[in-house]
């Protein structure tokens, strides 16, 4: 007879594992399903300081293994796979995944956001060790040095903003003549006296053998090249939600997100989206914790009306 869990966890990020954390100490049977490795982006974050109870930081991979054993401790599983198709029409919830058929009466989405990279040379070489994809996380660590910021949109002036308070100068690039961000933050960062702005250039090349050293950037109208030695790199340039396999019915909005509000409650009931992957205003781990505990209060309501 096929095993059918009270519910199926994918994705093995903060918000993953905290549902998996109030789940299981729920008595609800569940599986988290993870592709690649425990902690998603956070495990690729050297030092995390704004998560509360570690006053000396923490590595993101070693936060993430605690995060799973929290969870196992009270009976969760973990699978390593990856999910490619669902069945949620139908009750119990059947997943694809590459190992095999797995059945559950209610999903939770954790599949997170991943930060779009420029696909230059240097740049995967250098992640988290010189290069970032997470001002308001590793920004700290140059204060009252130079950082250089890729980008202009919202998402790139505002994390220049943050930047200036904390470094002592900060270059944003940005490949055409004027920004796509709102006209406010147009306003705020002209007013800062440590952001110089390269229009017009793309950055093609980050150098460096053992750390990253520098930069290459390329003037898009006349072709001509420049080598800066910023201290640190800041891509930002848009993210991507993880939610490519999932069936239309699942409501998304116009980037792709999972419409789900702070109940985590998404289109179809008993489907729960948490952290990154739903529509929200801020994407941090603290509130990816928040999701999986706000998600189990409604899971087990569900489950109490539909399936107990």
């Amino acid at each position: 007879m096929k095993k059918v869990y009270d519910t199926i966890i994918i994705g093995g990020g903060p918000g993953g594992y905290t549902t998996a954390l109030y789940a299981s100490r729920a008595g609800l049977s569940t599986l988290v399903v993870e592709k690649m490795t425990v902690g998603g982006q956070l495990a690729l974050t050297d030092t995390v300081e704004n998560y509360p109870g570690f006053d000396e930081g923490i590595d993101g991979f070693t936060l993430g293994m605690k995060m799973q054993a929290s969870a196992e401790r009270f009976g969760a599983e973990t699978m390593y796979a990856e999910v490619l198709s669902m069945d949620l029409e139908n009750t119990p919830r059947k997943l694809n995944t590459t190992e095999g058929e797995l059945y559950a009466h209610t999903v939770v989405i954790a599949t997170g956001a991943y930060p779009r990279l420029l696909g230059v040379g240097g740049e995967e070489k250098f992640l988290g060790r010189g290069v970032h994809i997470c001002a308001h996380c590793d920004g700290r660590f140059y204060k009252d040095r130079t950082v250089l910021v890729v980008g202009g949109g919202n998402s790139a002036l505002e994390d220049a903003l943050y930047l200036a308070r904390l470094c002592e100068r900060v270059i944003l690039v940005h490949r055409r003549d004027a920004f796509r961000a709102e006209r406010v933050l147009v306003d705020a960062l002209q007013r800062q006296e440590n952001v110089e702005v390269r229009y017009d250039s793309v950055l093609e090349e980050i150098l460096g053998d053992e750390k990253m050293e520098g930069v290459r950037l390329r003037n898009v109208r006349d072709g001509g090249t420049s080598v800066l030695a910023p201290d640190g790199v800041f891509i930002s340039v848009g993210r991507e939600p993880a939610t490519a396999f999932l069936p239309q019915e699942l409501a998304r909005d116009a980037h792709g997100y999972i419409i789900a509000d702070e109940t985590t409650r998404t289109s179809v009931d008993g489907v729960y989206a948490v952290g990154d992957v739903r529509t929200k205003p801020l994407r941090q781990i603290v509130t990816a914790v928040a999701d999986g505990a706000v998600a189990v209060e409604y899971m087990k309501e569900y489950l109490t009306k539909n399936i107990f």
